[in-house]
């Protein structure tokens, strides 16, 4: 029997307690005890010093979308940025695009999907949500992964119909599947209201996918119909705002059904939708206060991953790729564009390529549009209808005034210092192109800037919020807190120098700084702040 020590460090284990000087104690891959600093330290196979140091719980990542590069065999190559950041374990499946279940007529029809979330070629070696895990527990993989099932993956798998209502007998279908994969595993359910196809789905098939999983005790995430005031996923006449709306109809689900929502990525999209933060927040707290099970996450950056369709109204993306090819329909699109930008408070300059999807264009990856314009000789529009008509959609956005901007981080802020408030990276983490900044440093920006520097909440509060607090979210039993018996998955940090280096939006660090070591299920994956190359300790945690 092998055991490590960790050493004479700060003990943060992850269920808001207290810090306390002492040890951790592990054998194989299980913790065996907890030593506080009175106590005399046990002899170990290794010792890891720990002195300066926090050693707290390994950090879940409770939205991700890592399961679509798993598959993939040179995945740790890409996903080591997770690991160095400290997460040993993602919550994957979400915005309802899971990959399970899967049949082969449904690869065909989610080739785009595919090519936007994996990072690598892979064959389809599964179909059910058990295929699908135990298909990762065979191969390895280099984070623990608990998977939830989504609703358009179930869609596609279950029905022809890809918008709009579905017949009854395949909405059944859709239930039966969901509920299958629930008991096969999945530790929840999500939806992408905001893509195709959730934008085009009524409430009350909603509904019905709620309650299913309801009734299994799971959760259920949700990306919201609409981020920000206006939105292609509701009509410009409607007179609330759209994220308001949107949110409205979400805690109405929740109320209907008595599911545990979960509010995914709470931002707000453009500098005229900061303001509605305050009304957003109000209405989860009345929620909560009337005794509904909701809760948000975040991520710590105005900068968020989408495509380059996020934009286009439902009407264009109806009628492509025709639409393209339509001036009448472009001359349409341009003004509504113009109006909305207007209105809602950015622009093209806001958004950013960050992976072209096109062998001929990767020169471009990390401009801004304007400068894709400018070196095209043509303007921001038509750069942007030229990428996403050469792409197919595929071209991958980093859209700024996320909650924000530099030096103006109000909206987050209130965000993440909410004890509901759960931390999530959201990153589409590709093996080319530019990367989202929460794909390398999420949890070292929490610990940093958040805590060390502007002291926004405790250190205990924050590795509660990405350890313990987000196991118990998603039932994961086994690991988020330092407990005698349960799983070594294990985090030391610097606290005075844990951070990640994003000042110059344009050139991002490679790596953070201040996570010394990483232990999953008892091994070393991390030393030094660098990713022990081809260790591949994760393990599939069905819920």
């Amino acid at each position: 029997m092998a055991t490590t020590l960790f050493k004479n460090g700060t003990i943060v284990d992850g269920t808001g307690r207290p810090s306390i000087p002492g040890s951790v104690l592990v054998e194989d891959d299980r913790i065996a005890d907890i030593i506080s600093a009175v106590e005399a330290v046990p002899a170990a196979d290794r010792i890891i010093e720990a002195e300066g140091l926090v050693i707290a719980p390994g950090f879940i990542d409770m939205h991700s979308h890592a399961d679509w590069v798993l598959p993939w065999e040179e995945h740790p190559r890409v996903l080591k940025c997770l690991v160095e950041q400290g997460i040993t374990t993602v919550v994957a499946g979400n915005c309802g695009f899971s990959p399970a279940p899967m049949t082969a007529a449904a690869i065909a029809r989610t080739e785009l999907l595919g090519t936007i979330l994996k990072a690598g070629p892979f064959e389809y070696r599964w179909e059910s949500m058990d295929e699908y895990l135990s298909h990762i527990e065979e191969k390895g993989s280099i984070v623990n992964l608990a998977e939830l099932v989504g609703h358009a993956a179930v869609r596609y798998v279950t029905s022809q119909i890809d918008r709009g209502e579905m017949p009854p007998a395949d909405l059944a279908g859709s239930l039966v599947n969901t509920r299958r994969a629930l008991d096969e595993g999945a530790c929840g359910l999500s939806f992408g209201l905001g893509y195709d196809p959730g934008m085009f789905s009524s409430q009350e098939e909603l509904a019905a996918f709620c309650k299913a999983a309801a009734q299994a005790g799971k959760p259920v995430t949700i990306h919201l119909k609409a981020l920000s005031k206006l939105s292609p996923c509701y009509p410009l006449t409607s007179m609330s705002a759209h994220n308001v709306r949107a949110l409205k109809e979400a805690i109405a689900l929740a109320e209907e059904t008595g599911m545990r929502l979960q509010l995914s990525h709470f931002i707000f999209v453009g500098r005229n939708s900061w303001k509605t933060a305050d009304e957003c927040l109000a209405l989860v707290e009345a929620a909560r206060s009337r005794g509904l099970d909701v809760m948000i996450d975040a991520f710590p950056y105005t900068c968020g991953n989408t495509t380059i369709l996020a934009p286009i109204p439902f009407w264009f993306l109806e009628k492509m790729p025709g639409a393209f090819s339509s001036s009448l329909l472009r001359a349409r699109l341009k003004l509504e564009l113009a109006i909305g930008f207007k209105l809602v408070g950015f622009g093209y300059e806001d958004f950013q390529v960050m992976d072209v999807a096109l062998d001929e264009h990767t020169d471009i990856n990390g401009l801004r549009l304007p400068e894709v314009a400018r070196q095209w000789g043509c303007s921001p529009f038509e750069a942007t209808l030229r990428l996403a008509e050469k792409s197919n959609g595929a071209t991958l956005m980093l859209f700024h005034t996320y909650s924000g901007e530099p030096d103006n981080e109000a909206a987050l802020e209130k965000v993440l210092t909410k004890d509901y408030c759960l931390f999530e990276t959201d990153a589409l983490v590709k093996a080319a192109g530019f990367p989202n900044p929460a794909g390398v440093g999420t949890f070292p920006r929490i610990l940093g800037t958040c805590v060390r520097e502007k002291n926004l909440f405790s250190l205990e509060n924050a590795v509660h919020r990405m350890t313990g607090a987000s196991a118990e979210r998603f039932g994961l039993k086994d690991t988020g807190t330092l407990q005698k018996g349960k799983a070594a998955d294990i985090v030391c940090f610097n606290p005075e120098t844990v951070a990640y280096n994003y000042d110059d939006p344009e050139k991002p660090a490679d790596r953070p700084e201040g996570i010394r070591h990483v232990y999953l299920n008892g091994q070393q994956v991390v030393q030094d702040g660098a990713y022990l190359r081809d260790v591949m300790a994760g393990r599939v945690i069905r819920c």
